[in-house]
């Protein structure tokens, strides 16, 4: 492996808000491979797009996200320190589809979730290539694929709690990810080590790896050759990329 690819998570967010196409278009100015996106429900059903539940996080309206219809959302001031709005997961697809990859993970819980996520893929199906659905629910990423057949499934696993160790990790991962029927595991770089990445691979799942966010990590993650990474540190990730190329290039 002589690179990999970089997923901005929720975008860039110096300038504008997380989870906003100018976000988006940011990471696509800066030169990375995909940005991550998180979609939620509204009242009416509507995939948004999204992280919180609570929509006075980051915005300058009250109260959980699934008491508001998409009507209501929509033409409001919805993030603090400026005029920005929550997207639908539609209008991603449609402003930013084959011009960066996106890696749309779906927050759930609701059983209906995939089903209304496929339903917007579905009219996007030439994108397919650039796209790859995750979640933390197997169930979720299950149907996506009987919905939607070929499209790139990723399962995300949460954080270990304290008392897990590398060998349960491994088991939870594997198996997880086999209930999902998902081609790759998302492991934080606290669950990684190459005796874990080397376990998961032998059972025909790959590794990906979320939060890496410094120069340490970024070394951890080339030495045991993850192939795709999501990060908040776009810029340090891209040019620690560029710099290990440029050493590739001068050893041939």
């Amino acid at each position: 492996m002589t690179s990999f690819e970089i997923v901005a998570h929720r975008g860039v967010t110096g300038e504008s808000p997380e989870n906003t196409i100018p976000a988006f278009q940011r990471a696509i100015e800066l030169g990375a491979d995909a940005v991550e996106l998180d979609v939620r429900l509204t009242a009416d059903g509507v995939p948004v797009v999204y992280h919180y539940f609570y929509l006075d996080e980051i915005t300058d309206l009250s109260g959980p996200i699934f008491d508001y219809t998409w009507e209501h959302l929509q033409g409001k001031q919805q993030f603090t320190g400026g005029h920005f709005s929550i997207p639908t997961l539609h209008q991603v697809l449609e402003t930013l589809g084959g011009k960066i990859g996106l890696e749309i993970e779906i927050k759930g819980p609701e059983p209906e979730s995939s089903e209304k996520v496929a339903s917007v893929l579905l009219q996007f199906k030439n994108w397919w290539e650039t796209i790859e659905v995750t979640s933390y629910e197997p169930m979720l990423l299950s149907d996506i694929r009987r919905r939607c057949p070929g499209l790139a499934t990723d399962l995300l696993f949460p954080l270990s709690e304290e008392w897990m160790k590398p060998d349960v990790v491994t088991y939870l991962a594997v198996h997880r990810a086999k209930l999902a029927q998902a081609r790759a595991v998302h492991l934080h770089p606290t669950q990684l080590s190459p005796t874990v990445v080397s376990n998961i691979r032998n059972q025909g799942i790959e590794v990906h790896s979320w939060d890496i966010n410094d120069e340490q990590k970024l070394n951890a993650i080339w030495e045991m050759r993850i192939p795709k990474i999501c990060t908040d540190k776009l810029p340090e990730a891209l040019a620690f990329r560029q710099r290990i190329s440029h050493r590739h290039c001068e050893n041939i």
